[in-house]
């Protein structure tokens, strides 16, 4: 009879730097070689019913991934998450298996946690000046969409967010500091690096020489963690 299955999974240390068409390719391998019957399209060049609910930009970690993916024939769950696994490369791990209930599109914020590096170490104050930034009213950046580039205040879409210097160099400056949001998951879709896209002009000073971030959970409207 078949049906549909949801994973949810980790992507983590170098898998990261996989392209998202390049992580369904090797999902779907992984699937085929752990016996799992796949449902696919019909026509001259089917493929496999298999989709993800929020693409993960290259580079980015996350620890709570989906994935919708189409049965061509009932599936026994018994130890399902080893074996799916065992034919994953290392950064990826399945964590939940289940016949899902309730559709991507319900799936309203996103939790993130980041690190800002910085090559010149910046002052004690630079966390609070960050906070300072994103709690404004209104933060007008450059968003690209189909049509090319747009502005968009993007204010009323973070929920809320915080900083916190890290690794004090024992001169009162710090190279790091941490971030913690909920930001927009859809309509629109709002992204760590559109959050850094708000540090230019007289915040230029406070944009990182590097970042990396972490998707940590995705909720509904509710703040209910979406499942």
């Amino acid at each position: 009879m078949g049906g549909k299955l949801r994973l949810r999974f980790n992507k983590t240390g170098r898998i990261k730097c996989i392209s998202h068409l390049d992580l369904m390719a090797t999902m779907r391998r992984a699937l085929l070689r752990a016996g799992i019957a796949l449902k696919y399209s019909e026509g001259y060049n089917p493929h496999p019913y298999m989709s993800a609910a929020l693409p993960l930009s290259v580079g980015h970690e996350s620890v709570c991934e989906l994935m919708d993916v189409g049965l061509a024939e009932d599936l026994l769950t018994d130890g399902l998450l080893e074996i799916i696994t065992a034919e994953l490369p290392e950064g990826l791990e399945i964590l939940e298996a289940y016949a899902p209930e309730r559709k991507f599109s319900e799936i309203a914020w996103i939790e993130i946690l980041g690190a800002l590096h910085y090559d010149n170490a910046v002052s004690s104050d630079a966390a609070e000046r960050l906070l300072g930034r994103f709690r404004q009213e209104s933060i007008i950046i450059s968003k690209k969409s189909k049509r090319g580039l747009k502005d968009i205040d993007i204010a009323p879409f973070i929920r809320d967010i915080d900083f916190a210097p890290a690794r004090d160099d024992g001169t009162g400056e710090f190279a790091e500091i941490r971030l913690s949001a909920k930001i927009s998951a859809q309509n629109p879709t709002i992204n760590p690096e559109n959050l850094l896209n708000a540090l230019s002009g007289e915040y230029a000073e406070l944009a990182p020489d590097f970042a990396g971030f972490r998707r940590m959970e995705v909720f509904d409207k509710g703040m209910k963690a979406f499942r």
